[in-house]
């Protein structure tokens, strides 16, 4: 496949035989069992490597697929607000929100405008710009629609979890604590141990539309998950 050519569609269940090896993509099963394709990145060590998802390079059936999905995920938890995670994560949580029925969302940023307050901000980085520093905004403009509400904090993959890490310190330091996180992806199982060091309650609030394994080389020069 051409690089632009992922995250366009989903292909129907069983297009693709799980048998747990992939060469150039890896296959992401959903729910209801259509398949969607991601290109694998492979890690500094050459050994390791992780599916991808750009939600805002994808196609719009997909990408109202997966708001649809992670909607309905979140819908029980009665979510008043959704606050989006730049720059990826805002296109999902537009989405999400009006999936919820919502008129609005709100977009956490990282680009400062004059009118911000320097205390309204963390420290961020992210594994797709490892060398950019960067800080986590909230547009102070935007507090009283977070403030005593219901708050669903989104992302498009949650992978390392250090972006969220850094929204939830910015929205604690707001005295806001999101009912729930979720994402489009979870990518490896990486991120668990930073969110239980922020909170055990993490572990069930964060949910998903699919996950993806750290995957590793195997001898026969494809990709696979980890044996348990």
């Amino acid at each position: 496949m051409a690089p632009h050519d992922f995250w366009q569609e989903f292909d129907p269940p069983g297009t693709f035989a799980g048998d747990g090896e992939f060469a150039s993509f890896y296959v992401a099963t959903l729910e209801n069992g259509r398949q969607l394709r991601l290109p694998i990145r492979v890690l500094a060590d050459g050994n390791h490597a992780l599916a991808s998802l750009i939600v805002n390079q994808a196609g719009f059936a997909v990408l109202d697929t997966l708001a649809e999905s992670l909607a309905e995920k979140i819908r029980p938890m009665r979510i008043d607000v959704v606050a989006g995670l730049p720059t990826l994560g805002l296109t999902l949580a537009a989405a999400v929100a009006q999936k919820l029925g919502h008129n609005r969302y709100v977009p956490l940023g990282t680009s400062r405008k004059f009118w911000y307050r320097d205390e309204l901000s963390v420290a961020l980085s992210s594994i797709t710009t490892p060398t950019q520093e960067k800080r986590l905004y909230i547009d102070p403009r935007m507090l009283p629609l977070l403030t005593g509400q219901r708050v669903a904090l989104i992302d498009d993959v949650i992978s390392s979890g250090a972006s969220i890490i850094a929204a939830l310190d910015l929205l604690k330091a707001c005295d806001i604590e999101p009912v729930v996180i979720g994402a489009a992806m979870l990518q490896s199982e990486r991120w668990r141990e930073r969110l239980m060091a922020a909170g055990p309650q993490w572990a069930a609030r964060t949910v998903g539309v699919f996950a993806t394994p750290l995957l590793e080389l195997n001898a026969a020069g494809r990709w696979q998950a980890p044996a348990a």
